[in-house]
């Protein structure tokens, strides 16, 4: 596919998407959806791919779901279109075999709330907000937002996001949870560079079973962790990842992790 709607980039392992509508805040509409829906089912076929890093183009994240463009009206089944094209998309996302990093520019609203809080490793601008708006237009909440936000940030914090569709700012955000770290607007860029470049130089498939894990942690029993995390440090213990940074240790030098 040819993007039109989103601009991607590989820098040594780090395959960058911005989310390129400035012109109406990067809000989703149907294209950017299956363009970002593309790039994601291309990556584990890329093995330069090693961390994605999400942001956007301009003063915003994302507005969330275009209004505007007639994706959703009135009387017309809403849930139709996030059961074709942005549930798919979530589950790809938290499926995927590469950490994720979400840069929040700016306002990040709606479906673009939860998009940005599907990542690993969420860092905003200080001047940067999370914003669930979707009952002050008369919709529920969608795109995995009461999934993801009550195990963030719990259920009454969440309820509250939820029902009174506020503003939450960037370091309210990084006081309850919410996100990782929020940063001075300036240091923005630099601070996701660090990150991404970090994990693209990382343990790969040890990043794959973390992410994995910690999801199916989060709804599943001690006992059933504690298995997991046997048969995953089997996986691991046998990695080329894992016999270099045991060299690397011994050595005492940096470890020159491959992903594999």
């Amino acid at each position: 596919m040819a993007y039109q709607k989103i601009i991607v980039t590989h820098d040594d392992g780090i395959v960058r998407l911005t989310l390129n509508r400035p012109e109406v805040l990067n809000a989703l509409d149907e294209q950017m959806v299956l363009e970002i829906d593309d790039l994601i089912d291309a990556l584990p076929g890329d093995e330069r791919a090693r961390v994605l890093l999400i942001t956007g183009a301009g003063r915003a994240f994302s507005s969330g779901g275009d209004l505007a463009g007639g994706d959703i009206t009135p009387g017309e089944d809403a849930g139709a279109f996030l059961e074709s094209h942005f549930n798919p998309l979530v589950e790809k996302l938290f499926a995927l075999h590469i950490p994720i990093v979400s840069a929040v520019n700016g306002p990040a609203v709606g479906a673009a709330c939860s998009l940005a809080l599907a990542a690993d490793i969420t860092i905003a601008a200080q001047s940067a907000y999370f914003l669930e708006a979707f009952v002050n237009i008369g919709l529920v909440p969608d795109v995995g937002a009461t999934w993801i936000l009550p195990r963030q940030i719990g259920r009454a914090r969440a309820t509250g996001m939820l029902l009174l569709g506020e503003r939450v700012p960037a370091d309210l955000a990084m006081e309850w949870g919410m996100i990782w770290k929020s940063v001075p607007d300036a240091a923005l860029s630099d601070e996701a560079g660090r990150i991404a470049r970090k994990l693209a130089g990382g343990a790969t498939r040890s990043y794959a079973m973390i992410r994995q894990s910690v999801r199916r942690a989060m709804e599943g029993t001690l006992t059933a962790t504690l298995q997991e995390e046997r048969l995953n440090q089997k996986e691991a213990s046998a990695s080329g990842d894992f016999a270099e940074g045991v060299a690397a240790y011994l050595g005492k030098r940096a470890p020159r992790f491959l992903g594999k």
